[in-house]
């Protein structure tokens, strides 16, 4: 079972920093325990707790008052945070629910809920029903910019980038945050790192002038991610650690130094110790295809294996909708039993989003089916120049080379030695022998 490669899907996991004051640490030591500890400790989430005595006051008020439409809106939004904290996908439906009767009560003229009820279905990657509500919300016109953003948001996750392009230049504000972390989305998506990263130390300066505690958490947690991709490790946990800061419980930061211990200073213990605390608290799937890549890269099949089963079980027993997709069709492709199952979901995936990273999965299904032509001829439609992520350049290669075509591969390895660390070190010895 090639775990390995569904790490890389996971848009959560990325790259760190700390200063090392400790003359004899190894050579890539980045982290110290002595750094995040306390966070790992902290078990009262006082967040948690107001955020269930919010939801239980303005139930109450609702209860007494169901004419009041406006506190539906209000215990929508508290469930979606408490879907945030922790990753029950429940909490994400009664959201959902509440926002649906909401729009209902307000004749669906509300230009707000349109844009609440297609952010709930954007963490749902219901894009297409997201956009239909920003359509509408666009239409009505109340807070126009607003909805034009995240109509640029859902334009780039169902490949439209024509449109998005054109979207960002109608929001363009050069010191607007929004705007800003958008522009930085889209020259990462071009493979322009530098100019990404660029965008976001400018939308980082902007939150930290304002102060904003929201606008922190959001910028440091997704910064340190770039900083990963460019190889910038310290930077990286620098601000994994600057976000605990300002988020004790945040388990975002927490996976990325978590990808740092194991990828980076291949200390898979330190990992699984920083993981198996987030699981107590934010219980989500992927959590255990980490483990089983930890497993794998440490040779350990019976835990490699275990962890796939909790995966299994914990979607078998909650409604994930397609949120899990594209990891299934990774772990589906390796089994020849499952491999048909694999270009099924892959292609209702090309269905729902017409992205490169959706035509590799399908892509990636044929060519573990045996259908080397078929995959090739996915990936240079769909994927080969389109796509800059590590996991896809892989796939491209490893299709190319069995279809003999040689000429496009040496630059790939390039690419694929430089990102050894996003890929993470299971798959190190497969590239540098490529």
């Amino acid at each position: 079972m090639k775990t390995n490669k569904i790490i890389k899907l996971l848009i959560l996991l990325v790259i760190p920093f700390v200063f090392s004051n400790c003359t004899n640490k190894k050579s890539n030591q980045v982290t110290d325990k002595e750094d995040y500890k306390t966070y790992l400790e902290v078990n009262d989430n006082q967040k948690l707790q107001v955020i269930n005595k919010e939801i239980a006051f303005w139930q109450a008020k609702f209860d007494a008052a169901p004419n009041q439409s406006s506190y539906l809106i209000t215990l929508a939004s508290q469930y979606s945070q408490l879907f945030e904290i922790t990753g029950k996908i429940d909490d994400l439906y009664k959201a959902e629910k509440l926002l649906l009767e909401a729009n209902m009560k307000f004749a669906e003229q509300n230009s707000g809920i349109h844009r609440a009820i297609a952010r709930n279905y954007i963490s749902q990657h219901r894009f297409k029903e997201a956009l239909f509500h920003l359509e509408k919300a666009d239409n009505l016109g109340e807070n126009k910019i607003g909805t034009q953003k995240m109509l640029f948001d859902v334009y780039m996750e169902l490949g439209s980038y024509d449109m998005a392009k054109d979207l960002l230049t109608t929001i363009q504000k050069p010191n607007d945050f929004d705007y800003l972390i958008r522009l930085a989305k889209w020259n990462d998506h071009k493979g322009d790192l530098d100019t990404a990263i660029s965008s976001m130390e400018k939308a980082l300066k902007i939150a930290e002038d304002e102060n904003n505690k929201d606008l922190k958490i959001w910028v440091y947690s997704n910064i340190g991610d770039f900083y990963g991709h460019a190889g910038r490790i310290e930077d990286s946990y620098k601000y994994y650690l600057k976000t605990l800061e300002e988020d004790n419980h945040n388990t975002y930061a927490l996976k990325g130094i978590a990808w740092i211990a194991f990828s980076h200073e291949r200390n898979p213990a330190q990992a699984l110790e920083i993981i198996d605390n987030i699981e107590s608290k934010h219980l989500v799937p992927d959590l255990y295809l980490l483990k089983a890549e930890i497993a794998e890269f440490q040779n350990n099949k019976v835990e490699e294996t275990k962890a796939i089963k909790k995966y299994n079980d914990i979607l078998a027993s909650n409604n994930y909708g397609d949120m899990y997709n594209a990891y299934n069709v990774i772990l589906m492709a390796e089994n020849p039993l499952q491999v048909d199952a694999a270009v099924k979901i892959s292609l209702k995936e090309v269905e729902n989003r017409p992205t490169p990273e959706s035509y590799d999965l399908l892509a990636w299904s044929y060519f573990k089916m045996g259908e080397k032509e078929k995959a090739l001829d996915v990936i240079q439609k769909y994927t080969i120049g389109k796509s800059f992520e590590p996991t896809i350049v892989y796939h491209n290669f490893e299709i190319l080379k069995a279809n003999n075509k040689t000429a496009e591969l040496e630059p790939m390895k390039k690419e694929l030695l430089a990102s050894i660390y996003e890929l993470g070190p299971g798959l190190e010895n497969k590239i540098k022998n490529l």
